[in-house]
């Protein structure tokens, strides 16, 4: 059994080790540009959906690519709590039938559920990173979506992807800000 210390210094640990996550949010921002400049063109309505789907597979190979960058590590065998990390990632997955769906049956939607998706699964982040940026962004871009459904999508869809990665170019840098807090505070407690 862990304790309830024990608990928090694991997080705290993976918080550091894993920067905060920072190497999939930078990645996930470049994908989100890259879904503008899908939705900024002429393409219909179903190949647009199709490509946004298509770029979000270089996901991991881009946050590989960024954790190299950063030096964030993505195992750490000594943890007791890094796995979660990872089932948090797959658990959103789970969720990609919905996209299915959506493309098949609404696919006028199927943008504003993308982001969603995307969103909502920021939340739990902020527990394991200790990280509360995770839960603001959750709720931002959930609830920012459907604003932005109701409003402005209708008139210009690309504004969507964008606001999107604003969104996770601002929780970039707020996790680039925090990781050197949080490196400075591991110095001092070295010491």
């Amino acid at each position: 059994m862990i304790s309830k210390a024990q608990l928090n210094e694991a997080r705290l640990d993976v918080a550091q080790r894993a920067k905060q996550g920072i190497d999939f949010i930078t990645a996930a921002t470049l994908i989100w540009v890259l879904i503008t400049i899908i939705w900024s063109t002429e393409m219909t309505l179903e190949t647009k959906n199709i490509a946004t789907l298509a770029v979000g597979g270089i996901m991991m190979p881009l946050a590989f690519l960024f954790s190299k960058i950063y030096k964030s590590q993505w195992k750490m065998k000594d943890n007791p709590i890094h796995p979660l990390g990872l089932l948090l990632n797959i658990a959103q997955l789970f969720y990609f039938p919905i996209l299915i769906l959506v493309i098949k049956f609404t696919p006028t939607y199927f943008l504003p559920v993308f982001m969603i998706i995307t969103g909502a699964h920021f939340f739990p982040y902020a527990w394991f990173y200790k990280q509360p940026m995770y839960a603001i962004m959750a709720g931002v871009i959930s609830v920012g979506t459907v604003v932005l459904s109701f409003t402005v999508l209708t008139e210009s869809p690309m504004l969507a992807p964008l606001v999107m990665a604003i969104a996770l170019a601002i929780l970039t840098i707020i996790l680039f800000v925090s990781n050197r807090h949080l490196a400075q505070a591991s110095e001092y407690r070295i010491v």
